[in-house]
């Protein structure tokens, strides 16, 4: 199961670090995935996810990075820490330091939740 979610996690890197969000969310997410950005409403469902990193990618001018420096698996749960960076068409330059838990069944995500500052 470990080497499972260990060679999952190397491909979202490198997904991520091209930007390449949707295509990873579309790779990886199941169909009633639920995701939740700190202590923020959990978004439930697969599109409803998609829809809202569409709408969120819509205000990205420059994407800068997405580096996953560390990461760690127990289980079915992997914890990692990245840096994201981007800039959005109102100016502002966006540097999000997060650690991400996320739950896997059968190389694919079941729930993730975002810790960031």
């Amino acid at each position: 199961m470990n080497n499972q979610i260990e060679n999952a996690l190397l491909d979202l890197k490198d997904l991520l670090g091209k930007g390449q969000f949707l295509e990873a969310m579309e790779k990886y997410l199941i169909d009633d995935v639920v995701l939740q950005e700190a202590n923020g409403t959990p978004k439930v469902g697969k599109d409803v996810c998609i829809a809202a990193e569409v709408e969120l990618l819509a205000t990205v001018t420059e994407f800068i990075r997405y580096d996953i420096l560390h990461y760690a698996i127990s289980g079915d749960t992997s914890y990692y820490e990245a840096i994201m960076e981007f800039k959005t068409n109102d100016g502002q330059h966006h540097r999000f330091e997060q650690v991400n838990r996320t739950k896997w069944k059968d190389g694919k995500i079941t729930a993730e939740r975002y810790f960031h500052a």
